[in-house]
């Protein structure tokens, strides 16, 4: 088993533990605990069940850390409950810790921040980066998170709203090729549509089908990353696409409009367009505008001004991109399309260069080292 498999297993080794009475803090770090003796252990002494040997290690590194403390050792009683060795409950416990850990005591951000690592399997850093943060602060919010939570009890679940933010940004790190986390964020939201009539729901588990439908073009044989302009749209799951497109429909039906809903709806726009050529980018731009209305997000307008420059020209694009800060992630990449659009070379292969420098990622480092590389070339013909 290696440890993407082995970290599958984390939410129902974590709701074991907090069924049987153990805080969510104490259990998130006792389930952590029992990983690290597992990756060191199983490589030469595999367990016959995975499952049920991660929840009695996790029990009992739970019990060792409740009579280290103190101040709990009334938990000491529990040492009589340790599960025997043996097969571990089958039941899925990740969507209903995904309500538990968007626990009305904490703010959206925090439920956000502690469901991503502790339920997510996300890091500290994955986590800064999807809400613009430092590292640092982002540790912080996720400590304070755990010890608000640490003392009370979890008879009261999160909002539908805080739970779709979580699953949005499990599904997205996942699609960025990081973890391999965006078909479990598909499984689950599909659970969430088939227990709760939302449009937003429906509006997520659309997107992420329409996006997900295009993953498998999204990079070349040699593992590059192919842009969407670019892509082989023979390679897409046309069957995924259509069903999004339906799911999107019926919710938009509702006229309930909200954010997921508005980025299916550019997403299905891409999708349905037979080539990039044949894009509604006027129609997108009027999707991005419904979007940054609902969210005010700089990001949202980031993307608005590639729109912008696709439906009305690099020049327009350039203006809507003059609004925003540039210190916002992704901005320089935007600006050296925009410019080589405008065909101010010198321009875009400096941006294309500082894009590089800030990407958060290998593969986007290495295609927008290639860009400013084929710019060089043009310039030198």
């Amino acid at each position: 088993m290696n440890e993407v498999e082995l970290r599958s297993l984390t939410p129902s080794v974590l709701g074991i533990l907090v069924r049987r009475g153990a805080d969510f803090a104490a259990a998130e770090d006792a389930v952590q605990d029992a990983m690290v003796e597992a990756l060191r252990v199983w490589p030469a002494d595999p367990p016959r069940d995975p499952k049920g040997w991660l929840v009695t290690a996790a029990w009992r590194k739970f019990l060792d850390a409740t009579r280290a403390d103190t101040a709990r050792r009334r938990r000491e009683e529990r040492v009589d409950e340790e599960p025997a060795p043996g097969p571990a409950s089958a039941v899925d416990d990740t969507l209903q810790l995904y309500f538990l850990c968007a626990h009305p005591s904490l703010t959206p951000a925090s439920a956000v921040a502690l469901t991503l690592r502790a339920v997510g399997g996300l890091t500290t850093r994955q986590i800064a980066q999807a809400y613009l943060v430092p590292e640092a602060t982002m540790a912080q919010r996720i400590s304070r998170a755990k010890r608000t939570v640490s003392d009370v009890r979890f008879d009261k679940t999160g909002d539908v709203a805080t739970v779709l933010r979580v699953l949005y940004l499990v599904f997205n790190e996942g699609y960025s090729g990081d973890v391999d986390l965006a078909a479990e964020a598909i499984r689950l939201t599909r659970q969430l549509a088939a227990a709760i009539d939302h449009p937003e729901v429906a509006g997520l588990l659309a997107l992420m089908l329409i996006h997900h439908a295009r993953r498998t073009a999204r990079t070349a044989p040699d593992g590059s990353l192919v842009p969407l302009a670019e892509q082989d749209r023979g390679r897409w799951d046309t069957k995924a696409i259509a069903e999004g497109i339906a799911i999107l429909h019926t919710a938009l039906a509702r006229d309930r409009l909200g954010e997921f809903q508005a980025q299916a709806a550019i997403a299905a726009l891409h999708a349905d367009a037979p080539t990039a050529a044949e894009t509604d980018w006027v129609q997108i731009v009027e999707w991005y505008d419904e979007l940054a209305r609902l969210t005010d997000s700089p990001v949202v307008r980031l993307n608005r001004a590639v729109a912008v420059g696709e439906a009305d020209g690099p020049r327009a694009g350039l203006a809507a991109l003059a609004e925003l800060d540039d210190s916002l992630p992704r901005h320089a990449a935007v600006a050296a399309y925009l410019h080589e659009r405008d065909g101010d070379l010198a321009t875009a292969v400096r941006l294309y260069a500082e894009a590089a420098d800030k990407a958060p990622n290998l593969p986007e480092r290495d295609h927008l080292t290639r860009q400013a590389a084929r710019l060089n070339a043009r310039r030198s013909r």
